[in-house]
């Protein structure tokens, strides 16, 4: 008899156990809950951490993230405006912001990953092909550090550069978010992970890249030769002028000595016959030595004082 109460007793605490753990369950904060009787959404969402109750065995509590969550695209190959063949791999961040609309749409997070599949994967599509493989490739215009007719050279050489990278991203976000508004998730943030060239473009953007760099450095050199030839005939034209003015220098300095050796001849002249008679004689022997050589002829007058100097030497 003892045996059958405990037995009962024993039924009706597991009876108990099961009933109280069907009928309440427990919400942390990183969940949210929505309540389906038979499949269907009963009630608002449960977004608020804590111990929930429910009907037993005829209500399912559904368990949704409220975290922030991932979506990570497929590398896909894309053609730009310019017909330009690109691989873009992309990457987003989403949240459940409405879980009951979120479970009417999309039951679950591998729904909601398929969706975002195809409203993401198809913007970036779109808006890569409306943009030349440069928007997609650059973010904004680049400005030359250096200065001068080569900066300008160089920035006439880059395309401009209108929507970028950076908007392109921002429009797929926004044009994804209005689609996805009736879904119960809102995408936080879109970006391109890696954007390259298929292997064709790759070799012609080298290329490109290649004579742009080579035509700029050609640039830089017939710049460097014009300004040496410029500093080169400057310095020319200075030394010609310190030449110059050295030569004049140097002329005038002897000029002063003549005059003063001449004064002192003068000088030592006047003061006798015989000072003039050696000052005469040394002048003409002067002259001779720097006019007449071995191989001269010259015709003097019976007056001249060469001619006399050269009788008394007879």
């Amino acid at each position: 008899m003892n045996n059958k109460k405990t037995i009962i007793s024993i039924v009706i605490i597991v009876i108990a156990i099961i009933i109280v753990s069907q009928s309440t369950f427990i919400v942390n904060e990183k969940q949210q809950v929505v309540i389906t009787q038979f499949g269907k959404p009963v009630g608002e969402a449960i977004t608020n951490s804590g111990l929930k109750f429910k009907t037993p065995f005829v209500q399912k509590a559904n368990y949704f993230e409220k975290r922030y969550m991932e979506w990570d695209g497929d590398p896909n190959q894309i053609p730009t405006k310019d017909k330009k063949f690109i691989f873009v791999d992309s990457y987003a961040r989403w949240q459940i912001t409405d879980p009951l609309q979120f479970f009417k749409r999309l039951t679950n997070e591998r729904g909601a990953q398929s969706r975002l599949d195809d409203i993401l994967d198809g913007e970036t599509r779109d808006y890569i092909a409306n943009h030349n493989i440069e928007e997609a490739v650059r973010n904004s215009n680049r400005t030359p550090i250096s200065s001068g007719t080569i900066s300008e050279l160089i920035g006439d050489s880059l395309m401009t550069i209108n929507v970028g990278r950076e908007k392109i991203q921002s429009m797929i976000l926004k044009t994804a978010n209005e689609q996805a508004s009736d879904l119960g998730i809102e995408i936080l943030d879109f970006r391109f992970k890696r954007i390259n060239y298929v292997e064709d473009v790759r070799a012609q953007v080298y290329e490109r890249m290649k004579s742009e760099r080579y035509r700029i450095a050609d640039k830089f050199r017939s710049e460097g030769q014009g300004e040496a030839s410029k500093i080169n005939g400057e310095k020319e034209r200075e030394l010609k002028a310190i030449q110059s003015e050295a030569f004049r220098e140097a002329e005038e300095i002897k000029g002063k000595a003549d005059a003063k050796a001449a004064s002192i001849y003068a000088a030592a002249y006047d003061r006798s016959a015989m000072s003039r008679d050696l000052y005469s004689f040394l002048k003409s022997m002067e002259t001779f030595r720097n006019t007449f050589d071995t191989t001269t002829t010259v015709i003097l007058s019976t007056d001249s004082e060469l001619y006399k100097y050269l009788k008394k030497m007879n």
